[in-house]
């Protein structure tokens, strides 16, 4: 990260070096920890946070769903220390993450636990690489199967979960690709190791159904602003051959930002470039960060 940084550990901000926790503890050897990415982005009227509040209660929602019992800080709090965190670094744009993690024990049982919170906030650039935005990426579908929805509990940003897509994005980056392509336990296309997936057709945007995927904030912001543009969006089951012949396939995420995919597997999809309905939601979804839709106003939260 360069410069030291402060991040934010259980109410108070303190210099990166010194942002510690304990050895022993359940997030480290257990993956007891849940936590979020969001981004801040640079305005008209300086920086601002883009739907903060909505992770934030998707950040308790998460630890509610594993298990912690009580948190120390309320949605409110959370939020404001994510702007303190921000301002402190003097950051105009940034990456964020939250993390809830258990601490002051070691065993299997969450209940013995106690719930911490930390809060960093750094620069970092294009998730999947500098020349995807115009060019795309290419993907395959994994040998690793997304998480069975009753082995863990796929709606919670659960540190652990994770394992999950390193596994499966460091085979597909190793084979030479730059994203996997996940299906669920009944083979139907779930979402990638950190994004969802859209596929374009006639005209319309279809996404898996929520119940084997993340309820991705990007994923709802796209769905709205494509339904504001009058764009259709379906969210039905897809098939891993589904995939191969769309009009255009892109991804969505906090860290991703919105981009296309222009392969699966080898093969081509439809002109190997960004599409015209991909090129659009990347545009509306790049006004609405930035301040510029009707949309934005309810959905940033501005730092000064």
């Amino acid at each position: 990260m360069g410069v030291e940084q402060y991040i934010w550990m259980d109410g108070k901000l303190v210099e990166e070096s010194k942002a510690s926790m304990p050895f022993l503890n359940g997030a480290a050897h257990y993956g007891a920890a849940v936590f979020e990415g969001i981004r801040c982005y640079d305005t008209e009227r300086g920086p601002a946070v883009f739907r903060l509040r909505e992770h934030m209660e998707r950040l308790v929602d998460s630890a509610v769903v594993f298990g912690f019992r009580s948190l120390p800080y309320s949605v409110d709090e959370l939020c404001q220390a994510t702007i303190d965190t921000v301002n402190a670094n003097g950051l105009k744009e940034c990456y964020i993450r939250p993390l809830i993690y258990a601490v002051n024990n070691m065993g299997l049982n969450l209940d013995a636990y106690k719930a911490a919170v930390g809060i960093a906030a750094w620069e970092w650039g294009a998730y999947l690489g500098a020349e995807a935005r115009m060019a795309g990426v290419r993907a395959n579908v994994s040998s690793f199967t997304r998480h069975h929805v009753n082995v863990t509990m796929t709606k919670a940003k659960v540190a652990g979960n994770y394992s999950n897509s390193m596994m499966a994005k460091t085979e597909s980056v190793r084979l030479g690709f730059d994203e996997a392509i996940m299906l669920d336990p009944q083979g139907y296309v779930a979402e990638c190791t950190g994004e969802n997936l859209f596929l374009v057709r006639d005209g319309k945007l279809i996404t898996s159904p929520t119940a084997p995927v993340l309820e991705g904030i990007t994923r709802s912001s796209v769905i709205a602003l494509a339904k504001d543009a009058g764009i259709e969006v379906l969210e039905l089951p897809i098939s891993r051959d589904q995939l191969y012949i769309a009009d255009e396939l892109f991804v969505c995420g906090s860290a991703a930002e919105v981009i296309a995919i222009r392969e699966v597997d080898f093969r081509t999809i439809g002109a190997g470039k960004m599409g015209p309905v991909t090129q659009k939601i990347q545009q509306i979804y790049d006004a609405a960060i930035h301040g510029k839709h009707a949309l934005s106003k309810g959905w940033l939260a501005y730092c000064k």
